[in-house]
């Protein structure tokens, strides 16, 4: 390709592991980037006529014909490598397992178990062999979790590889041939059909009424109409990839008809292909909570090291121990001080957060993106089935005098779902009001916002008017008589529609429903011109056609119309096709009473439904009121203006007409061309009425949105669709307000400096015609503005969104496997308001997060401490073993730390504002809290040693050591428990009843640690051999309880304190940032190379 100038100045970084075959000739010529692949100066294909395209691929023009010879496409193969995406290269076992263990924590553990080791053959070889067993069991146990836990973003390439075509079929030497996807090359001329999935991008040189279904690439609710033509723009890289109608993209499916197309880009180079390079090198770093535990544990470590060897000198010194002792004495101290089980009860703490998420539809991939989720300030959401239900759905049908408005939720069948309201939209919208109409439906969701290159002869209408350009509204008409300029707004709002004769009740009133007959009779022309079926009971299972076209079959289910007897009863004479040339679609049929009403014996009808624009200049009547048996002279200006109404606030608008022929002037199975309708001399059609279309938003979303922003989270959408569908949905989930008023589009977002896309991420809440490379430059600009961003999608173009967000959502049910592949979370219900749950979640964790904290670091840094202060005020030897200490570690950790793991959110948490980034975890007045509780325990169990040490004086030395170490421990244990009965609650006092409510753990776990208490006190050999304690005597457990609940009262004094000073106003939630903290600094970067259509490949912080 380099030698035909094909992708010049291509960049490419090459893959990590490059394969034999996919040697790129492309890259070979290039200068290497290290910022990535820049794909500016790649031919615009779009653009390009067919035989320009042949020209830059170096083929003849009799290529269509008899495609590539085998030996052509052989060296093409060689030259540019197979057709599939490069693969990232994987993690090992050990480099995973080497992940997990290299910390400092695990460091000071290992040297532990090394000394512990070589004391086996020194002394005490049962005592020194269960501590190394023990030891060595907890780094396996936190390695494996931590092990499993990690998320699998590489199954994201796999997912995508997955949705590349399998085989093809291609023209080679002359004739058709079926080839295997991974070898099909550019230049050659792929076959496409109904059903297909498109194997590369193609640039189309033939099409038969094709579309595609784009929407998980480019976002757009319906198939792509095809076209051949090129399209014009001044700025061929900004035209967006669902306005590149002369181009199939790989990895999508082929909706209706049929084409030709030349392969332009395969592999890596597709679009799918980048989306590919950029999942795949997107480096993912830890959340905050994760990068704040290890800052946490980089102190501990300090002073762990410090205590240990401030003990090491005490006990060389102090006691005159040998080096060996001194050093066993101090290992004890620095094992005891561990948070052996910090790790595993935060593991524990997302865990439990996951379950309660999943019961409730949200899936997380990765256990700390929970943590995430607390944090968020902006949550950008695709809308095509994220906020709207993915559904195309008749929302309105406009009649001559009157709108009904359209359940699109109904659950019952019934004709009320349909509901007289001349209100609904019955205005423009409010950006579209000092256009003229045919501005707005030429700019409407139907349309293209790029010119097309189109024959005159297409629109072969004989009348005058048969074109937008000749159609004006009825407020536009009356307008131009007093002013030249054309419509004001103000002739918009005052010049309502006149009703026709009989009344604005006829056929009923506002907020009536007309009988079942009515609608039969109005809507049977989108029933039988139709080829679509309709699913089981009306719901998607098992439709098959148009989702536009499928939109009415289904209301009229909902109706209560029975579909399938209503065709049954006018079976089809003869048609006319649909195409996107004459963008209509007619069919003839036989006459029927209940379909058509009486008096029609002698008569064929015709019905006709295609855009109104085109349909209105062939009607030279309208039905009266929606009623077919009353036909009345036609108001082209009154539905002009309607389907500009419709079209402003972003409808798909399709007309509905009908016309009678002399019974068997059509024979069964005639071809009919498209001049059946519009070649006739002059107008002849009535039209019935306009069937308004759209995706609608999902009714629960916008209580989703409304709780979201009370939560302090604001929500943006950003969608491929097109402004005004994009502002409309955005209006009904309230997104769309005084502040954020408009919409931009992704062109728009393209030709903005950094600075500009800064100030537009703020100032809009909707952005639309969005491509992958918009969607991560909207992400990194709020970033670098200091949000949190999430990032909520379904489809292949929201993955590298997905994974540059600091919170990738994905759906779970529509969603597709790539998008879940490159998110943290998964709605399994695919329900916007889910999210809701998971951001309450994500607070609940930060609350629990900081109690684990509160419960575990007291109890780590007591039992050490209390070994240097026992030994410090007068002791010979520890009051605790390492056995002892790795026991009481573990124990607490799995259960008395599980306990605030676990506990419900507390009264108030989504009235707050979003955690800020930043924070520490272990805040001042935690801190203080921290040391508080450390200082009780060491205390306690300190002085509880000794008072045992004089109360057994008359022991032997050996008994009272035993009964001593049973003293510390259970007083350092039932300590432990206090604290964390207290700790339940950050503010609210715990001598209360609710200490006894909403966390049943609570108790469950102090029993347990009662039971093994007790246990390991009393069973003979397991106190003696393996704890070193004796049996405990009466007057022992009453110092256990009074020390226990001395430690209660006094961290329930410190917490009447500090509510005492948050009342006062004092910052005790440590919500602003201190000298220790650390602000972000968010990265001003937010340039990608420009160009709607590709992907910077740069290897991203997530």
């Amino acid at each position: 390709l380099v030698s035909r100038g094909v992708h010049k100045n291509l960049e490419l970084r090459p893959p990590k592991t490059p394969k034999p075959k996919q040697r790129n000739i492309m890259a070979e010529e290039a200068t290497p980037d290290a910022q990535g692949i820049n794909t500016n100066n790649q031919p615009a294909w779009h653009v390009m006529s067919r035989e320009e395209c042949y020209k830059e691929l170096g083929l003849p023009e009799d290529i269509r014909k008899r495609g590539l010879t085998a030996e052509e496409a052989a060296t093409r193969l060689e030259k540019y490598g197979e057709n599939k995406l490069s693969e990232k290269e994987k993690e090992t076992l050990l480099e995973k397992i080497w992940k997990q263990v290299a910390n400092v924590l695990v460091g000071i553990l290992v040297f532990v178990a090394v000394i512990s080791a070589i004391r086996i053959f020194t002394d005490d070889p049962v005592t020194n062999a269960i501590q190394v067993a023990i030891i060595v069991s907890v780094i396996a146990i936190n390695t494996t979790i931590g092990i499993i836990q990690e998320g699998s973003a590489e199954k994201a390439a796999e997912a995508l590889k997955a949705m590349l075509s399998s085989d093809a079929i291609v023209v080679r030497d002359g004739k058709e041939t079926k080839v295997a996807g991974n070898l099909i090359v550019p230049g050659d001329v792929v076959m496409l059909g109904l059903g297909d999935r498109v194997p590369a991008d193609l640039r189309m040189i033939e099409v038969g009424n094709l579309a595609c279904a784009e929407a998980a690439l480019t976002g757009e609710s319906v198939p792509i109409d095809k076209q051949v033509a090129e399209i014009e723009s001044e700025n061929p890289k900004q035209v967006p990839l669902g306005d590149r109608n002369n181009m199939c993209f790989s990895a999508t499916l082929v909706a209706q008809g049929s084409g030709a197309g030349l392969i332009v880009a395969s592999g890596d180079f597709t679009e799918i292909g980048t989306i590919n390079a950029l999942v795949s090198q997107v480096e993912e770093k830890k959340t905050a909570v994760l990068e704040q535990i290890d800052t946490v544990s980089k102190y501990l470590a300090i002073f762990i090291v410090i205590t240990a060897i401030v003990t090491f000198c005490v006990a060389m010194f102090s006691l005159e121990d040998n080096f060996l002792d001194s050093l066993s004495i101090a290992l004890v101290c620095a094992v005891a001080m561990i948070p052996e089980g910090l790790e595993a009860i935060v593991t524990v703490t997302y865990a439990w957060a996951v379950s309660n998420m999943a019961k409730q539809n949200a899936i997380i991939r990765a256990l700390p993106a929970v943590e995430t989720l607390g944090s968020v300030t902006t949550i950008c959401s695709d809308k095509t089935g994220t906020l709207t239900q993915n559904i195309m759905s008749l929302t309105a049908f406009v009649t001559s005098n009157a709108r009904y408005k359209v359940d699109v939720n109904a659950e019952d069948r019934t004709s009320n779902n349909f509901v007289r309201d001349d209100t609904y939209m019955a205005e423009r919208a409010d950006h579209t009001k000092m256009m003229r109409a045919r501005d707005v439906i030429k700019g409407g969701p139907g349309a293209s916002r790029h010119k097309r290159k189109t024959n005159k002869d297409d629109f072969n209408y004989t009348s005058n008017d048969s074109t937008t350009d000749n159609l004006d509204s009825k407020h536009e008409k009356d307008a131009l008589k007093e002013n030249d300029e054309g419509a004001g707004a103000d002739d918009a709002k005052d010049d309502k529609p006149e009703a026709t004769e009989g009344g604005d009740n006829y056929p009923v009133g506002p907020g009536g429903s007309p009988d079942l007959t009515f609608f039969r009779n109005a809507l049977a022309g989108g029933v039988l011109c139709s080829k679509c079926t309709l699913g089981v009971n009306g719901t998607r299972e098992g439709e098959i056609g148009n989702p536009t076209e499928l939109s009415i079959l289904r209301a009229c289910y909902w109706a209560g119309i029975e579909v399938n007897p209503l065709k049954d009863a006018s079976p089809v004479i003869a048609e006319v096709p649909f195409s996107s040339e004459y963008k209509f679609m007619a069919t003839v049929h036989a006459s029927d009473e209940q379909n058509d009403g009486p008096g029609m014996e002698d008569v064929d009808i015709v019905h006709v439904k295609g855009a109104p624009d085109r349909m209105i200049p062939l009607c030279d009547s309208q039905a009266k009121a929606g009623m077919i048996g009353e036909k009345e002279d036609i108001d082209r200006a009154y539905w002009t203006e309607q389907i500009a109404i419709l079209s402003s606030h972003g409808l798909r608008v399709l007309a509905l007409l009908r016309g009678t022929l002399p019974k068997g002037e059509i024979q069964e199975g005639e071809q009919l061309g498209p001049e059946f309708v519009n070649g006739r001399e002059g107008p002849w059609l009535s039209i019935v009425g306009l069937c308004a279309i759209m995706d609608p938003p999902r009714p629960e979303c916008v209580d989703a949105v409304s709780e979201a922003r009370r939560a302090g989270v604001r929500v943006a959408m950003i969608t491929g669709d097109h402004r005004d569908t994009a502002l409309a949905i955005g209006a009904m989930l309230g997104l769309v307000d005084e502040e954020h008023s408009n919409a931009v589009t992704g062109p728009e977002l393209d030709s903005m400096t950094d600075d500009e896309l800064k100030v537009a991420v703020l100032k809009h809440n909707v952005f639309a015609r969005a491509s992958p490379q918009n969607k991560i430059r909207i992400v990194k600009a709020l970033q670098a503005q200091g949000e949190v961003c999430g990032m909520t999608g379904d489809g292949v173009n929201d993955a590298p969104a997905l994974k540059a967000a600091d919170m990738g959502v994905a759906m779970g049910k529509e969603g597709t496997d790539v998008a879940r592949e490159a998110s943290q979370m998964i709605l399994a219900d695919d329900n916007f308001a889910t999210i809701i749950v998971a951001v309450r979640e994500g607070r609940v964790v930060w609350d629990n997060l900081r109690k684990v904290l509160m419960v575990n670091t007291p109890i780590n840094n007591a039992q050490g401490l209390s070994v240097l202060f026992a030994i410090i005020c007068g002791l010979d030897e520890p009051p605790l073993t390492a056995i002892q200490v790795l026991y009481c570690n573990l124990i607490c950790a799995v259960t008395l730390g599980f306990v605030s793991a676990v506990e419900p959110a507390e009264d108030g948490i989504m009235d707050q504002p979003p955690r800020r980034v930043g924070k520490r975890l272990i805040g001042r007045y935690l801190f203080l809290r921290i040391a508080l509780g450390t200082i009780v325990l060491v205390a306690t169990t300190v002085g509880a040693t000794f008072w045992a040490k004089d109360f057994f004086d008359d022991k032997d030395e050996d008994d009272r050591w035993d009964l001593m170490r049973a003293q510390a421990s259970n007083t350092l244990t039932f300590g432990a428990a206090a604290i964390t009965l207290s700790a339940r609650f950050s503010y609210n006092s715990s001598i209360h009843p609710r200490l006894f409510q909403g966390n049943a753990f609570a108790w469950y776990s102090v029993a347990i640690v009662a039971v093994l208490q007790f246990a390991i006190t009393y069973i003979p050999g397991v106190n003696t051999v393996i704890f070193e304690m004796g049996p405990m005597h009466g007057e022992q457990w009453l110092v256990v309880v009074l020390a226990m609940f001395i430690v209660f009262i006094i961290m329930e004094i410190e917490k009447g304190v500090r509510r005492s000073l948050m009342q006062s106003g004092a910052d005790t939630d440590d919500r602003e940032y201190g000298v220790f903290d650390d602000p972000p600094t968010p990265n001003p970067d937010v340039s990608l190379p420009k160009g709607a259509s590709h992907l910077n490949l740069t290897e991203l912080n997530k």
